[in-house]
């Protein structure tokens, strides 16, 4: 019970005096990671000149406006975009299974996501039919539509594993079943040529730095109306903290708002993985920082919260990843990872020191 009623607990007076300036310190932590990702990189653009280019102003070297609005603010708006969706994907995976470790890369979510997308990429192959790949907005949704198929799958089978399995054994489960997709994705790069398989080994390392202007007009509203849906569950999210026969008493459809909330999960994780790669850890950090940071676990504060530290996060791993390194080449997960791996071995040593409390 130790658990419950830590989870339950009314937010205290000190933080929700606390709590707007929280939300205005995440949203300034944003706006200055911008403009440094935006001015920084292997060629230094000075501030005034990122000013005027975002201000559609005259830039005293036309070169700077290409890289500002060209290279570095996609990269910037995908960074925020889907960290936000993976904050979110891990707060619901968690109040859900009632997990603190459940995050959509550890839970094998993102495996599925990229299983779909390497069997797109292998039928395409197949059938000689390249366009759905390579050509315009059919080969984006294409892209999209198979990575949420598959994380869907995985998500629907946790979901029905969970009322028969405990916590423990839910993440290993999750575990096998990223490791089978990984296995069935290698399979599966037999039957496509050399050219493919290197353009899906390119994509499967992890990048905010990939995803085209025309794949985030597909990416940005997707990822808003999923968080716009998450955000339409916080009542009964809030409910299912108590339990689901008392929620049940209140008058929540459990079933029916715990399929959305997976759905809504599935959905981001889905698109964050067709344009960005399998990110690692991003979901799981994010939403223990949020808890941490608002002492609460009302999804009113919580919701949005993670969604602006995942953001927060986003930026800070892809400013770490592109400053101009003399010698190494920092990939976006190992970035991540070198939060993750701690939060997450907290979280276990935490969570057992609980359950030896009870």
């Amino acid at each position: 019970m130790t658990t419950l009623t830590s989870a339950t607990a009314p937010m205290p007076r000190t933080s929700m005096r606390r709590a707007p300036l929280i939300f205005a310190g995440l949203v300034l932590a944003i706006v200055v990671l911008l403009l440094t990702e935006l001015t920084l990189g292997a060629v230094a653009v000075p501030l005034p000149a990122v000013l005027q280019a975002l201000t559609a102003q005259p830039v005293e070297a036309e070169v700077w406006r290409e890289i500002v609005l060209g290279f570095r603010l996609p990269r910037a708006i995908n960074a925020m975009v889907s960290g936000a969706a993976l904050g979110v994907s891990g707060l619901l995976l968690q109040t859900l299974f009632r997990n603190p470790l459940a995050d959509p890369f550890v839970l094998g979510i993102v495996h599925g996501a990229r299983l779909g997308t390497a069997l797109l990429v292998t039928i395409a192959g197949v059938a000689g039919n390249a366009f759905l790949l390579r050509y315009g907005l059919v080969g984006d949704l294409g892209m999209a539509l198979a990575s949420i198929a598959g994380s869907t799958a995985v998500l629907a089978l946790l979901a029905v594993l969970s009322r028969r399995v405990g916590t423990v054994t839910l993440l290993i489960t999750g575990l096998m079943l990223g490791y089978l997709a990984v296995g069935l994705i290698s399979a599966s790069m037999h039957f496509i040529d050399e050219t493919q398989a290197r353009a899906f080994k390119a994509w499967d390392d992890a990048s905010f730095a990939g995803a085209t202007r025309r794949q985030l007009e597909l990416l940005v509203p997707g990822v808003a109306i999923g968080l716009l849906g998450s955000l339409l569950l916080v009542k009964p999210l809030n409910g299912l903290l108590l339990g689901e026969r008392y929620a049940e008493s209140m008058g929540i459809p459990v079933a029916r708002v715990k399929r959305a909330a997976l759905l809504a999960t599935a959905w981001l994780t889905g698109l964050v993985t067709a344009f960005c790669g399998p990110v690692a850890f991003l979901g799981l950090v994010s939403a223990q920082v949020a808890r941490a940071l608002w002492r609460c676990a009302d999804h009113r504060v919580l919701l949005p919260g993670a969604a602006l530290v995942g953001a927060v996060l986003g930026l800070a791993a892809d400013l770490v990843v592109h400053l101009p390194w003399s010698r190494h080449v920092f990939h976006l997960n190992a970035v991540i990872g070198l939060v993750g791996a701690p939060v997450a071995l907290y979280m276990l040593y935490r969570t057992k020191a609980l359950h030896r409390a009870e």
